[in-house]
């Protein structure tokens, strides 16, 4: 259907992630703090073939004269900035500059480096910005509110495309097309995308992409040996002693993250001695909150106050868990508009029995809120975060529990510049005081579905008015904003703030139309 092949190139062009590649040199390099980012080695070019490259290495390291920093330059090509001469001009709106700035932010086919961890995809497609010089799979949704504002539906065409392309070729959409994201996902948006698309070119778009949304279905929903009993698991599956199948994340992998291979090392290290917690079980626990796009969060810590007791596959988020929700029923209309009755039958059945779960298993009505799940202790957890507006968004929400909702979330997660994500400041990026692009667009949508227009527009303004202010102090439109204290930068985290910023530019340029 795509008909792409990536163009041959000389060296370590292969789907080999660079920890399993490179092996222990990759391990000592990452170890040694050549880089301040765990990220940049993982993204280098081999200059040549990498057998070569480990044979040198064990016949040259114990000499005593080997420097592993030139040996590390001599060997690899370090991945170029994606910063390019772009200059903000301080006399445009900001709406001006977000529509200067997608050129600088959309990659060519011909223009991606080949050799290293990147997989390279068959059309355009834009960057989130700063130190990413990948496509990010849920960021690209909220990018694509953007582009379709500024006209650019070949971009999106081109994104979606990708992104089929990816499942085709992998059965899933990676984290990012790097050869090290592919043992996981990320929250699976691809329908939201098609929808978007359709919007723009009619329902045949939901045909034109059904075998790629039902191949993504299968691979969030492999239950393989998982049988009938008492929370019985397999891979993103979690099946109830009841029948009702409900979705977490995962990762197939338990092992260190290449592109934050010291934090995680570290981490691991300090779980198993304080609460004798295996390496391998935090490695798991911390690559499935990196398929949550939520990495980190308090809401999945065993104690909010402790890193070390990350617990993310024992959770049930309502967040992916309405995410599939709308797949299904995304799949039975695309079955419909097929002619296949039974398939369409099939599917709304599923969307039924999902739809009853989430109320039965994420409606808290003692707070009156949505909250996630966590499976192996049978409750509800105790993370109150954002991810309850998702329900509102995806019209899940009696009237009674959307009413409810709107006043959690006033009362708990507004502040001057937008909405915190959790209400705890633990340091962790997804916690307060920061806010994110994507968490503002559920809410705002979702309450609007709830015809709550005067909160949304409320909720729009602070937000709006924040972005607007930090663009005419820097020039930029960054990751995530601190919406407690607008004076102050957002923190937090396993890197610096980044600038661009692909969803932060979608959302504004959708909200500031007041879209539905």
């Amino acid at each position: 259907m795509f008909g792409f092949i990536a163009p041959s190139v000389t060296f370590g062009q292969s789907l080999t992630s660079p920890e399993e590649l490179f092996g222990s040199l990759f391990n000592d390099i990452q170890n040694s703090h050549i880089f301040s980012d765990s990220k940049t080695f993982a993204d280098c070019i081999p200059t040549e073939d990498p057998v070569l490259i480990i044979e040198r290495y064990y016949q040259q390291k114990s000499d005593p004269d080997f420097n592993l920093v030139e040996f590390v330059h001599q060997h690899f090509r370090i991945p170029r900035e994606i910063k390019v001469d772009f200059k903000p001009d301080p006399d445009l709106t900001t709406e001006e500059h977000i529509r200067k700035l997608w050129p600088y932010l959309t990659r060519q086919p011909e223009d991606q480096e080949r050799g290293g961890s990147l997989i390279p995809l068959p059309n355009p497609y834009v960057v989130p910005g700063g130190r990413f010089r990948e496509i990010y799979y849920w960021d690209s949704y909220f990018t694509m509110l953007g582009l379709k504002e500024c006209g650019r539906v070949d971009l999106i065409k081109n994104m979606i495309d990708n992104f089929a392309y990816l499942i085709n070729t992998f059965g899933h959409v990676p984290t990012g097309n790097r050869t090290y994201y592919l043992s996981r996902s990320q929250p699976p948006f691809f329908s939201l995308m098609v929808r978007l698309y359709s919007e723009m070119e009619g329902k045949k778009i939901l045909k034109k992409y059904l075998p790629q949304m039902k191949k993504e279905y299968d691979y969030w929903m492999d239950e393989g040996n998982c049988e009938s009993g008492d929370f019985n698991c397999n891979r993103r599956v979690v099946r109830f002693e009841n029948g009702v199948l409900l979705n977490r994340y995962w990762d197939d992998k338990a092992t260190p993250r290449p592109e934050a291979f010291r934090e995680d090392v570290e981490l691991a290290e300090e779980a198993y001695e304080k609460h004798n917690v295996s390496r391998e079980s935090i490695y798991r626990h911390l690559r499935a909150a990196a398929e949550s796009g939520w990495d980190f969060s308090t809401r999945w810590f065993g104690d909010e106050n402790d890193f070390s007791t990350i617990q993310t596959t024992d959770i049930l988020p309502v967040d992916l868990n309405c995410l599939m929700y709308h797949l299904e029923k995304t799949l039975a209309e695309a079955y419909l508009l097929n002619e296949e009755f039974e398939c369409y039958q099939d599917f709304e059945l599923r969307a039924k029995k999902r739809c009853e779960a989430i109320d039965t298993y994420f409606w808290d009505s003692t707070r009156n809120y949505y909250m996630d799940y966590n499976f192996t202790k049978k409750e509800q957890s105790k993370a109150v975060t954002l991810a309850g507006a998702f329900p509102l968004f995806f019209k899940l929400a009696g009237k009674q529990q959307s009413h409810y909702v709107r006043a959690y979330i006033r009362l708990n997660f507004m502040r001057s510049g937008g909405l915190l994500t959790t209400k705890l400041k633990s340091g962790q990026q997804w916690d307060a005081p920061n806010g994110w692009a994507p968490l503002q667009w559920i809410t705002y949508k979702g309450l609007r579905n709830y015809n709550f227009h005067k909160t949304a527009n409320e909720l729009s303004a602070e937000w709006l008015s924040l972005n607007e202010k930090e663009f005419k102090r820097t020039g930029k439109m960054m990751e995530k904003y601190n919406v407690s204290d607008t004076n102050l930068e957002a923190g937090g985290g396993e890197y610096d703030v980044q600038e661009g910023f692909g969803w932060t530019n979608g959302v504004y340029l959708r909200m500031k139309n007041r879209k539905k």
